[in-house]
């Protein structure tokens, strides 16, 4: 099968100039049966193929979409208030960097609105709610809060990182606090540390949490232990691919978070129908 692939390629783009010749290529195996066990030759801009097909998910059945996005969007505005009026300025930094640990949890409703259109069946905001977050709620529930417990540690991390970097005087009054932090000289060695050690947290999380949320809604049977091994394994056989996949989601999630986490009503909705086809693509 894989040797009429190739050949069905070669015949298709031999007379075609380099650029498209090299869409040709994705397209026809954006199309070929899909593979048991990842190939390495996967390439990284495999991923501009699920993020197109998951905008046009997104512009077919907005809705879900819509609504968990904009009430994500809420969420953040709640937990930033919250955050200040408990004297804890400090956090919002890190427990912002941790929402790309928990977002693929919060998504869930939306790879259920990609799995309805696919089988052809209408997409309701009801219909994606409930089979997002209730078909397989006792595994999502679990994967979540081990990406829940891996947020809060990372939280725990980030508070003994300001303790590091900002004690011995630095005592401004809460209502001076965040001109404070941005006119210290310590802030950039505290963000360098802070960021590499976040890093290492957010590619953990990216690993475990991949493929694995679209596979819990999709396979009732899946226990989430086993999904997140299948996720792993999954992101280690397309390096590539995955890689460049991570780095597309944290530029269009950081760029989302900066304006008052507005853009996150447009951006969470997108991404996540873009991580259903890429696990339907990876097939784990």
């Amino acid at each position: 099968m894989r040797v009429l692939i190739w050949i069905k390629m070669r015949i298709a783009t031999w007379r075609q100039p380099p650029v498209e010749r090299r869409t040709r290529r994705m397209d026809i195996e954006a199309n070929a049966e899909p593979r048991r066990g990842l190939s390495p030759r996967m390439p990284a801009g495999r991923a501009w193929l699920w993020l197109a097909a998951g905008w046009r998910d997104l512009m077919a059945a907005p809705m879900p979409g819509v609504v968990i996005g904009g009430g994500v969007t809420l969420a953040g505005w709640a937990l930033v208030v919250l955050m200040i009026q408990a004297g804890m300025g400090w956090a919002i930094l890190p427990a912002t960097a941790g929402f790309f640990l928990v977002a693929p949890v919060l998504a869930a409703g939306i790879y259920e609105a990609s799995r309805l259109r696919e089988v052809g069946e209408a997409v309701t905001l009801r219909d994606a709610l409930r089979g997002g977050y209730l078909r397989n709620a006792p595994q999502l529930g679990l994967l979540g809060v081990a990406l829940l417990l891996l947020h809060l540690f990372w939280i725990r991390v980030a508070g003994l990182l300001f303790a590091l970097f900002f004690s011995g005087g630095f005592t401004p009054p809460l209502a001076d606090l965040p001109m404070a932090l941005l006119t210290s000289e310590r802030l950039l060695p505290f963000l360098v540390a802070g960021s590499a050690i976040g890093a290492g947290f957010a590619a953990l999380a990216f690993a475990i949490s991949a493929v694995s949320i679209p596979m819990l809604v999709d396979r009732p049977e899946m226990s989430a232990g086993d999904a997140m091994v299948r996720s792993l394994r999954a992101v280690l056989a397309q390096p590539r691919a995955m890689a460049f996949w991570a780095a597309l989601i944290v530029v269009l999630l950081g760029l989302a978070l900066m304006p008052f986490f507005l853009g996150l009503a447009l951006v969470l909705p997108l991404v996540g129908h873009a991580t259903w086809h890429a696990y339907r693509d990876l097939r784990p």
